[in-house]
């Protein structure tokens, strides 16, 4: 099943220039919003296991990755008055934060599927990160 977003047709239909290419700003967005998603989810499984106390880094490192990420395409979202510093910044902070949640639900993989699941989508997430990041200027 393919999932359609509405992230490329939003990026066709402005009316300007954009400062990234629209097919990776397109696939970050995606991915952030992706990621955002199943960390919210993965932390919510999280507090439902019995062993919930073993998981309170998980949990953290879960809600400070969507929101993250969540902020993230948001600004991404946006391009009139485009500032670079701003995005740079906010892409290397999501790819270090995706990065460190990836490797924390990793750890927990093998005995929690929504961790494996969630490690999946932060690491598909850094890597847009840094591939829109190569991108800039």
């Amino acid at each position: 099943m393919t999932v359609t977003t509405t992230t490329m047709p939003m990026l066709k239909t402005y009316p300007a220039e954009i400062n990234f290419d629209r097919e990776k700003l397109a696939a970050a967005v995606d991915a952030l919003l992706a990621c955002s998603e199943a960390c919210t989810a993965c932390a919510d499984a999280c507090l439902s296991e019995d062993m919930v106390a073993e998981l309170t880094k998980c949990i953290r490192t879960n809600l400070d990755c969507a929101d993250i990420c969540a902020t993230t395409a948001r600004v991404l979202s946006r391009h009139t008055g485009y500032d670079a510093n701003i995005s740079r910044t906010l892409l290397e902070a999501c790819a270090t934060a995706c990065q460190a949640c990836g490797d924390e639900c990793a750890s927990h993989a093998d005995m929690h599927e929504h961790c494996r699941v969630c490690a999946d989508a932060c690491r598909t997430c850094e890597q847009a990160c840094r591939d829109l990041l190569a991108g800039m200027s």
